[in-house]
This record gives C-alpha cells, sequence and structure tokens, in this order.
C-alpha cells in the first residue's frame, strides 16, 4: 500500500500534467488562429493557409517520391533484370508487410485515396486522419518501390489531403472551410506528384468537388502552383519524360487518332470490368486472406518480371520513356500493355494501398505506340511518330478509365509542352470516352465507391443529366394583360372576356405585378374605378425569369406569387411568357406536385 499510493499520486501529477498541456496548446492555436484572422480577414486567411498547404503537401510528396526510388534501388537494383530471383521474391515478401500494416496500424489506407478523400468531403466534413498521410506514405512507398503496379500520384493526392484536413483542424477553421480543405491538399499533393498544376486542379474540380466559384477555383490554384515550386526548385523542372518530336501534319490523319480512341476505350473498359468483378470476390474472402492477397499479388507481378518483362513493375515511367523514343517494336507495347493491366488488376484488387494513375498512363502509352506501330504498317504515309501515338495513348486510356475528359486533354498538353498534338488529343479522348461511357455507365470510380457501400455524388451523372430550364415549363403569353397606367374600371371590363382568375400587371416604366380577378372587382365595387391601377396595388414585387435560366430558379417564386413573368434578356418589357406552380412542378413530374400539395 505505501508503494500504491504514491505511484497513484505520481500518475495523477502525470495525468494533470499532460490535460494543463494540452489545454496551454490549444489555448496557443486558438490565440494563433484569432491573432490571424485579426490581421487578414477569413478569405485572405483561407487563401494564404492554401500556399502553406501546398509548400508542406510539395515537401511531403518530395519525400515520398524519393523513398520511392530509394526503396527501387535497395530492393531491386538499378536495374532490374529479368530471371533475378528478386523480382518475386522482394514483391511477395514486401506484400506480407505491407498487409500486416494496413490491417493492424493503418486501416484507413486501402485503395487510391481518390475516394477516400471525396468522402472526407461529402461525408466527414473534410475530416482525414494524420495518420493516413503516415500510413499510406510508408505503405505506398514500400509497395511500389518493391514492384507492385501502382503508382505514387493517388496516394500523393491522399497525402496532401491528409495534410490540409490536420491544419484546418489545429487551426479551429470553420466547419465549410474544413470541409473544402481535402480537396485543396489533394490538388497541392497530385500537383507535386505529376509536376502538373493545370491537370491537378482540372482534377480536382472534376472529380472530386464537382463544382467551382472563385474562391474554389483561387484556393485549389494557389495550393497546386505552390506546391509545383516547391517541387521544382527540389528536384528540377524537367518533366517527367523527355518528349521527343511530336508532329501533327494532315488533317485525314486524324482517322488513325479516332482509332486509337476506339481501342483505347475498349482497353479502359476491359481495365475497369477487372477490377470491378475481382475487387468484390477478393474482399468477401476470409479475413485471414487479407494477410496473402498483396503477397500473392505480389508474387504475380513479380513472376511476369521474372519472365522477362520487368518493366511493369513499379510506376512504369522509365518503360513510357522508352515508348516515346521507339525503344521497343509495336508487338512488344502491345504485350506490355496486356500485362500491364493484368499486373496492376491484381496489385489494386489485392487492397495494396496504391494509385492508378501512373498504370492507366503506362498502359495507354504502350497501347498508343502499338496502334501507331500497327497503323504505319497499313498506312506508311501517316506523319506521327512513335512518341505522338504514346503520348495521345496516354490521354486516352486517362480518358475512358478514369473518365476524366478534361483532365485527359490539358494532362498530355502539360507533360507534353506542345500544343500542335492538340486537336488528335482531343479527338481520340472523345471516342474513348463516348466508347467507355457506352460499355460501362457507371465511372472506376464511383464503381469502387458503392462496392465499399459508400453512397457519394457521380459527377460523371451529374454533368451528363439532363438540365430542365424556364422554357421547358413557360406558359405562353397571357391573352389578357393588364397596364398599371390605366384606370381600375378600363381594367375591370378588360377581365370580362377572359376566364383567368390572375392576370398580369405592367407596371411604368418597368417591371410586373399581379393581381386577382377577385381583388380588381373589389376595388371597383369600392369605388375606386377612377383611379389607376398603380395607386391601388402594391409597388411591382414580381421576379422576373429568363428562358435560359435553370428551372430550379423558379422555384423558390412559385410558392409565393401565382405568376411570373419570363422576360427577354434584351428587353425586360418583352414578355416571352409566363410561368406557374403548376407548370414548374408538372415539369418535374406529378409525384413532386402532389408532395408540394400536401406542403
Amino acid at each position: 500500500m505505501s508503494q500504491t499510493a504514491p505511484n497513484m499520486a505520481s500518475s495523477e501529477k502525470a495525468s494533470s500534467e499532460k490535460s494543463s498541456a494540452s489545454v496551454v496548446r490549444a489555448n496557443v492555436e486558438r490565440h494563433l488562429f484569432s491573432t490571424l484572422e485579426g490581421v487578414f480577414n477569413e478569405e485572405a486567411f483561407f487563401l494564404i493557409l492554401c500556399v502553406f498547404i501546398g509548400i508542406f503537401s510539395g515537401l511531403s510528396v518530395v519525400c515520398f517520391r524519393l523513398t520511392i526510388d530509394w526503396l527501387h534501388l535497395a530492393f531491386l537494383g538499378p536495374l532490374p533484370q529479368a530471371h533475378s530471383w528478386r523480382l518475386f521474391v522482394v514483391p511477395a515478401v514486401a506484400g506480407l508487410a505491407v498487409a500486416a500494416m494496413v490491417i493492424h496500424i493503418f486501416p484507413g489506407i486501402r485503395g487510391s485515396g481518390v475516394n477516400q478523400t471525396k468522402s472526407a468531403l461529402y461525408i466527414f466534413n473534410g475530416f482525414i486522419p494524420f495518420r493516413t498521410a503516415i500510413g499510406k506514405f510508408i505503405c505506398s512507398g514500400i509497395a511500389i518501390g518493391s514492384g507492385q503496379s501502382l503508382g505514387p500520384e493517388d496516394p500523393s493526392l491522399q497525402i496532401g489531403a491528409s495534410i490540409a484536413s490536420f491544419l484546418g483542424r489545429r487551426l479551429q477553421m470553420p466547419r465549410e472551410k474544413i470541409r473544402l480543405m481535402a480537396p485543396v491538399g489533394a490538388a497541392a499533393g497530385l500537383a507535386a506528384a505529376f509536376n502538373a498544376p493545370i491537370s491537378a486542379v482540372l482534377f480536382v474540380i472534376e472529380e472530386v468537388i464537382g463544382r467551382w466559384s472563385a474562391g474554389i477555383l483561387g484556393s485549389v490554384v494557389l495550393s497546386a502552383v505552390s506546391s509545383v515550386v516547391i517541387v521544382r526548385s527540389l528536384l528540377g523542372s524537367e518533366p517527367l519524360f523527355r518528349i521527343p518530336v511530336t508532329t501533327f501534319k494532315r488533317p485525314s490523319e486524324l482517322l488513325a487518332y479516332v482509332a486509337l480512341g476506339i481501342v483505347g476505350g475498349i482497353a479502359a473498359v476491359i481495365f475497369a470490368k477487372s477490377i470491378a468483378y475481382l475487387r468484390p470476390i477478393l474482399k468477401a474472402l476470409p479475413r485471414w486472406t487479407q494477410y496473402l492477397q498483396p503477397a500473392l499479388a505480389g508474387l504475380v507481378v513479380g513472376l511476369i518480371g521474372f519472365l522477362g518483362f520487368p518493366q511493369v513493375m513499379g510506376a512504369g515511367y522509365d518503360s513510357m520513356d522508352q515508348a516515346m523514343h521507339g525503344q521497343y517494336a509495336w508487338k512488344v507495347l502491345a504485350l506490355l500493355a496486356v500485362l500491364k493491366i493484368i499486373a496492376s488488376t491484381v496489385s489494386f484488387v489485392s487492397g495494396t494501398p496504391g494509385g492508378m494513375f501512373a498504370p492507366t498512363l503506362f498502359i495507354g502509352a504502350m497501347l498508343g505506340g502499338a496502334v501507331g506501330g500497327v497503323e504505319r504498317i497499313f498506312l506508311p504515309h501517316l506523319s506521327g511518330s512513335t512518341g505522338t501515338y504514346v503520348l495521345v495513348g496516354m490521354g486516352v486510356l486517362f480518358a475512358g478509365f478514369l473518365r476524366a475528359p478534361m483532365t485527359s486533354v490539358f494532362m498530355v498538353l502539360e507533360v507534353s509542352g506542345n500544343y500542335e498534338i492538340i486537336v488528335p488529343v482531343i479527338v481520340a479522348n472523345t471516342f474513348a470516352y463516348v466508347v467507355s461511357r457506352s460499355l460501362q455507365a457507371i465511372p472506376i470510380f464511383d464503381l469502387l465507391t458503392r462496392q465499399d457501400g459508400l453512397v457519394l455524388p457521380s459527377l460523371e451523372e451529374e454533368r451528363e443529366e439532363a438540365i430542365l430550364h424556364v422554357e421547358d415549363a413557360m406558359l405562353p403569353v397571357p391573352g389578357t394583360i393588364l397596364n398599371a397606367q390605366d384606370y381600375v374600371d378600363a381594367n375591370a371590363h378588360r377581365i370580362q372576356e377572359s376566364t383567368d382568375s390572375v392576370f398580369l400587371v405592367r407596371m411604368h416604366p418597368s417591371g410586373w405585378s399581379v393581381i386577382s380577378r377577385d381583388q380588381l372587382q373589389r376595388f371597383f365595387r369600392e369605388g375606386k374605378g377612377e383611379l389607376t391601377l398603380a395607386s391601388v396595388i402594391s409597388p411591382p414585387v414580381l421576379p422576373s425569369l429568363y428562358p435560359d435560366l435553370p428551372l430550379d430558379s423558379a422555384i423558390r417564386y412559385v410558392n409565393e406569387y401565382a405568376l411570373i413573368p419570363v422576360v427577354n434578356r434584351a428587353d425586360s418589357r418583352r414578355l416571352e411568357g409566363v410561368v406557374s406552380r403548376e407548370s414548374v412542378f408538372k415539369k418535374y413530374g406529378s409525384t413532386t406536385l402532389e408532395v408540394a400539395e400536401a406542403l
């Protein structure tokens, strides 16, 4: 007992000191935030914070890339050779270690990280634990460095998002700002990984946020640019690839790129369907198999390398660079594209943390070079070099597999720095996107989200959804329109031949009001017939709509006003038609109308 009491006292004292330290730290953080908020307004402070998010994300991604390179060198050597025992032993052993860490230490880092970042935005109010960044850094670094057929871009995106979420929470930012922190950090991480700020900004807006405003665009751009500045200052400004001369001379050659787009779209669907089919099967297996799945995936990938194709291991940037410079025959390029689909599928569905961006680019590059080689056999007059087809092929798979058409175009332009190939890129990517959508309705990221039991907004479905406009619910111009400058008795006589119960009133010099038949007749009975209509009705309060506005803009008014004028944008006194409560809800469907009437 005499020893227990001092121990309890010391424990209580330590706990008290720890609690006091936490309180002091929280007070310091609040004081820091309030001080900074006093110097800058909230929006300015948030934009400044975005710059720091970009700096921290850029530094983290630089360390991440160097770690992957160092591990790859330590595990597989400077130049992996076929038939080396390390090619299949190292990925398998590393897979066991990664599986143990994912299961016991970092359970939230499975997958690429794109869907997790999107979930943080729409479900968890921007919350991403900081340990996610640590786990993603360690486990993805080991997996990719050991040869798993995955890429560093998606993990970099999630690392940046986790850092941004952590900073927002520590500075006690408002909830709406913390929610936006994740995509801001995601843009910074992806920009640093790709060394391409425009593509990162577009991807985050196109696939994570789904909308943009001046504030969102400014914050995302600042974080992306600042992270790229850090990466280029530390690793140099050289792009990912040594871009050869790329040409596009004759418009008739666009048919060759159309064929590439179609082939790429089919390959993207095969890749996506393979993942969609195998992933739920492996997830449904007993829990103990999760220890072995990454190891078996590493064994499969290593076996492909051991049998003579080590190019499929890791991100594969060096092999893409070699393909651009014509160092592979078209048959080898086609085989590498097929093997990369197999290797990347088994790596990803096993739950190994890593990204799909690099495998997508690799498959597209090899496929583009193979298609270009075949086309030049039958059409030797084609002027496009192998490098041109490889670059276009990258964008084709990106557009078909990840279903980010705008990002795919700008990514190729940023990587190549050559705007001469913009027309082939747009044409090929468009065909790949259309073919992919026609063969697989659900994009891969949405499909993975639904397999995980989450319901996130499908941004592609929102883009493709038909938008109703005011003109779709617009009724013809009423036959009887009253004039506010006329007398009450004149207007009362005008409505006698009409069957309408509500009438628009044209105000002077502009504007509209509304009056019912009962109101007008009451004014007449009250002896106000010799007064102008403008003197007895309320001031014009009717809002005006335009035919091209989304129909949603009319909903806020239809329960308050019986009729709403739809006017011409060039002349507000020119009436195009009217909308009513019934016409609007009828356009949305009878069920909506019944619900509105019940309310």
